[in-house]
């Protein structure tokens, strides 16, 4: 196991001991959110909901961010819109790349998928060039699946 692969397992267990048996998605997006920028130190990490026709900020850690993102617009846009993990070498070289901060220079984006449609995905930038690869991918999938089930009503 390579060194990254072994900060993603140690990673897991962080996130799966701090999202157990917690039902509110939001809560959960700001502790992996917080884990994840804890653990690798990357530029920012954060979730965008999607929101109608538009991608809405959620939980993140990082300087400010772009709080809207249309479909189909810059990385965040292009993954909703092809349902899949962007992984973006050189955003620069990136079509319609959305600057929300002038120092990142990759970024990775994995949505998260309920009963077909994307609800919302987990966007990192990192300020180095070439950071994700499929490692990343694949540890980061494994790190949101089944994070997802909604607040559910108080049932006294």
């Amino acid at each position: 196991m390579t060194e990254k692969e072994q900060k993603y397992a140690e990673l897991l267990q962080e996130v799966e001991a701090l999202t157990d048996g917690e039902s509110d998605e939001i809560a959960n997006m700001a502790n992996i959110s917080a884990a994840i920028h804890a653990k690798f130190g990357f530029h920012w990490v954060g979730f965008y909901r999607v929101c109608g026709e538009e991608l809405v900020l959620g939980p993140f850690q990082g300087p400010v961010a772009c709080t809207r993102i249309r479909y189909g617009r810059g990385v965040c846009g292009t993954a909703w819109k092809e349902m899949r993990t962007l992984i973006v070498p050189d955003v620069e070289q990136f079509p319609g790349h959305i600057a929300c901060s002038a120092l990142s220079r990759s970024e990775i984006v994995v949505p998260i998928i309920r009963e077909g449609a994307m609800v919302a995905e987990l966007d990192i930038d990192s300020a180095e060039l070439n950071t994700f690869d499929a490692v990343d991918e694949s540890w980061l999938t494994r790190l949101i699946t089944g994070k997802w089930q909604s607040c559910r009503p108080d049932k006294r």
